[in-house]
């Protein structure tokens, strides 16, 4: 996996958010993939949560992320 950006998660005392990208995740020929993990005792190499989010998909998710922020 590499990692691109990695920042705290507001509301904790050490948790994290790491924004990356895994190459061939579901096996040899796999499409890449983008990934957001969360963890709550900052360890991102072993998050709660993970995200995968095929190329194809990610602009989507962003409006998506978008609407929510403004309802916030």
């Amino acid at each position: 996996m590499k990692m691109f950006k990695e920042f705290d998660l507001v509301g904790t005392s050490s948790g994290k958010i790491g924004v990356g990208l895994i190459e061939e995740p579901y096996g040899p020929g796999s499409n890449n993939v983008a990934t957001v993990g969360i963890s709550l005792a900052g360890k991102m190499d072993e998050p709660d949560w993970k995200i995968h989010i095929p190329k194809e998909n990610i602009d989507s998710v962003i409006e998506a992320l978008q609407e929510v922020k403004s309802e916030l």
